[in-house]
């Protein structure tokens, strides 16, 4: 069966997720995977929004953390200030999604600048709610499309925190979450070492070869002793996941705007 690799990463990305996660969710793949999640095989999952919805159940994929649709859905909604402060520093959500403009062998994230931070050639959005996510979450799962120029051997600027130099860095500075778990990409998956926590590679996508994410990986990638197949999209993960793509198309398009698909 045909599929995109976007599909295949927000179904790769909604199998990492269980029926007891408390979910700290963001617009985009990280929503379509887990709101696929919730639809498939984690309908007990809970999902939290920044903008403080809390076991929120969309019928459609937000365009925004400030769309109507999560409020209507969700069970209660908090304060920004609750959020932050009680449920992620609080250390009440066990997984959370990041992403970046660059990331390097450590699983740290940059989203700040590329260059030098003081005359950066390009100055990006900056981090948001991502450094709190980084260091609260119990464990992150990082979803980027993969290229030399997104994996970097060092990125220009940590603003999200993975495993820093590496080893047990994460540790000396007193954080005490398990950090970056998980690494999706529209190549494979990676998993930190348990030991040194460089990103290894444990599971390669269909059709993708190692040759393909050595060349796209900007570091001396290194593999997993045991380096599994990727399992396809199946026919019902892709109708189910399509099926919730269509619909928040109309709805969109039924208020003017061009759609959100893949």
């Amino acid at each position: 069966m045909d599929y995109s690799t976007a599909e295949m990463m927000a179904v790769a990305a909604s199998r990492a997720l269980s029926n007891d996660d408390i979910c700290f969710v963001g617009i985009g793949t990280p929503s379509l995977a887990c709101n696929l999640a919730r639809l498939m095989h984690a309908p007990d999952i809970t999902l939290i929004y920044e903008s403080g919805t809390i076991e929120t159940k969309p019928d459609v994929l937000p365009l925004s953390i400030g769309d109507p649709e999560l409020c209507e859905t969700a069970r209660t909604t908090v304060s920004v200030p609750e959020m932050f402060q009680y449920w992620l520093q609080g250390g009440r959500i066990s997984v959370g999604f990041l992403s970046g403009a660059q990331l390097d062998k450590f699983a740290n994230i940059n989203s700040s600048v590329i260059g030098n931070y003081e005359r950066p050639k390009v100055r990006l959005p900056g981090g948001g709610g991502a450094p709190e996510i980084a260091a609260s979450c119990d464990q992150t799962f990082v979803v980027m499309a993969q290229s030399q120029r997104t994996f970097v051997e060092t990125v220009d600027f940590i603003t999200s925190f993975g495993f820093g130099s590496g080893g047990d860095h994460r540790q000396q500075l007193g954080i005490r979450t398990q950090g970056p778990t998980l690494v999706i990409t529209d190549l494979c998956l990676l998993r930190p070492d348990p030991a040194t926590k460089e990103l290894l590679v444990v599971s390669i996508h269909e059709g993708i070869s190692r040759e393909e994410i050595r060349r796209k990986t900007g570091w001396s990638v290194r593999f997993s002793e045991t380096v599994a197949q990727t399992l396809p999209p199946n026919e019902n993960e892709l109708a189910v996941l399509r099926d919730l793509q269509s619909r928040s198309n109309r709805a969109n398009r039924a208020h003017g705007g061009k759609g959100c698909g893949l």
